[in-house]
């Protein structure tokens, strides 16, 4: 997702402030001065492992007021000037609203078995409250329906950042009672899909899209106050346990989890004060809402106690905010370092972060380090006691384009690498016991990509935004042979 304007934003919570080719034949890959190298001829994964791809409502459907939608915050964000890159807005994107079939054959022919796509809240329930619309449930149901068909799993996202911007109007996340909607809204969508999709994740990035949102102001709603984003993230942790109970009632042998985006964390120096604010970096960033499911209460991501005033913290919260996830999500771009602040910085977390750059970059300026999915699927396996876990995301950015000889052909050495050493790391930490099921990249299409708008190109599939026309990558293929195989060496 744009996770560019995520890591240089996240700086703000804490105050702070030349790519090598590879040779396909070579066992190891190093992918950049500094970096470990990585065994790719050794990697193996699991009968039964299951190969994805992921897509978000908003980044991908279009018909943004089509059968019914209403406006979310994101419509109304991205049709603010200068809010999003080149004046971009979702109301086209890739046109899956319309597409969807030819998507889904796409998969097919990669050999995909797993589909992470999200429900628009808007499509569903137009005004986040009250009525359903038939139209927007039909479509979803239309989706699920071609992927069993063609033999692929479909991961339910229930909130992918588009909230109605009539809930906004009313106060949005930061308003406490948004919880209770929000589990309404995911029974609704539960007892539609729930005969069909087994596997649910109840949010994406809910740290990225309440503080982004509401803390820093560069995503929709556009809102910049720190308290409001404390406010947001304890409304969205009660609704996340809520809507958990909801869910299960509807459907008791469904997997319900969600998506959380996490970078793996290392002190700036060897002191004790650096240690400490690496951990309230890890503990705010990383587990915010995974730590509060599991154990009802939050971790200790703050200098001195926790701001429970300003959060809106009330008695018996804990036990609403509790839900034992029956899967974590993990999305992973890259990792951090983090140093003490000493007085300076947020008034709640004291530290400075930021993102190193010892490996080659993508087109976006994120570091590549393939290490890091190693380290922080390892860490979470360690601390929550072998969770299962799924990679919900895990992608890069590059600017490649067709051949003018040859429309037909994307070659993207650089991505296929990426892909090819991420892969390797991961397999390398199932061996270490990390009991990981499935992995999706993040994208299957080039997309809107939030306020960068369509500056950014993750996909596996290239997407001229012109004519809509969808051409495979060369990554695309070559992930297709390693969906077919569970080796990385084809």
């Amino acid at each position: 997702m744009n996770r560019r304007t995520f890591m240089n934003y996240s700086a703000a919570l804490a105050g702070g402030a030349a790519f090598s080719r590879f040779a396909h034949a070579l066992p190891l890959a190093s992918s950049g001065a500094g970096m470990p190298p990585v065994d790719v001829a050794g990697a193996r994964f699991p009968d039964g492992f299951l190969w994805g791809t992921a897509t978000a409502s908003y980044q991908v459907e279009g018909a943004w007021k089509e059968d019914g939608k209403s406006l979310s915050i994101w419509d109304t964000f991205a049709h603010t000037q200068g809010k999003v890159k080149g004046g971009d807005t979702g109301d086209v994107a890739c046109d899956s609203y319309h597409r969807y079939k030819e998507d889904v054959a796409i998969m097919k022919q990669l050999h995909m078995k797993s589909a992470r796509f999200s429900v628009a809240w808007t499509r569903v329930q137009p005004n986040g409250f009250g009525p359903v619309n038939q139209k927007g449930i039909d479509y979803y149901s239309r989706y699920v329906d071609e992927l069993l068909a063609a033999g692929i799993r479909p991961m339910c996202t229930v909130f992918h950042w588009d909230l109605p911007q009539a809930l906004e109007d009313q106060g949005g996340w930061p308003k406490r009672d948004l919880y209770k909607r929000f589990a309404d809204y995911a029974s609704i969508v539960t007892k539609a899909l729930g005969d069909r999709v087994s596997t649910w994740a109840i949010f994406n990035e809910p740290w990225v899209f309440t503080y982004l949102g509401y803390g820093s102001g560069i995503h929709a709603p556009g809102r910049r106050n720190f308290d409001d984003f404390l406010r947001a993230a304890h409304t969205v942790n009660l609704a996340q346990g809520e809507a958990f109970r909801a869910m299960k009632a509807i459907a008791p042998k469904a997997q319900i989890g969600s998506a959380f985006s996490m970078a793996p964390v290392a002190p700036a120096t060897q002191s004790e004060a650096d240690h400490a604010a690496a951990e309230r970096f890890h503990a705010i960033n990383n587990v915010y809402f995974l730590y509060t499911a599991k154990h009802g209460k939050y971790p200790d991501a703050f200098v001195g106690e926790a701001p429970y005033k300003v959060m809106g913290f009330e008695e018996g919260d804990g036990k609403i905010m509790q839900a034992p996830l029956d899967w974590v999500g993990i999305n992973y771009y890259n990792r951090r370092i983090v140093a003490d602040a000493g007085q300076g910085g947020n008034p709640y977390t004291h530290y400075t972060e930021w993102m190193p750059a010892e490996g080659p970059v993508t087109y976006n300026g994120w570091e590549v380090w393939p290490r890091g999915i190693y380290d922080i699927v390892s860490r979470i396996s360690k601390e929550y006691d072998r969770p299962i876990i799924e990679i919900t995301e895990n992608g890069c950015a590059y600017s490649d384009a067709p051949l003018n000889e040859n429309p037909a052909k994307v070659p993207d050495e650089r991505r296929l690498a990426f892909y090819r050493d991420h892969l390797a790391e991961l397999a390398r930490a199932i061996k270490d016991g990390a009991d990981v099921r499935g992995y999706h990249a993040w994208s299957l299409l080039d997309n809107y990509e939030w306020a960068e708008g369509y500056s950014q190109r993750f996909g596996l599939v290239y997407v001229d935004f012109r004519d809509q026309r969808r051409t495979i990558k060369d990554s695309g293929h070559w992930y297709g042979r390693v969906a077919s195989t569970s080796r990385l060496d084809v």
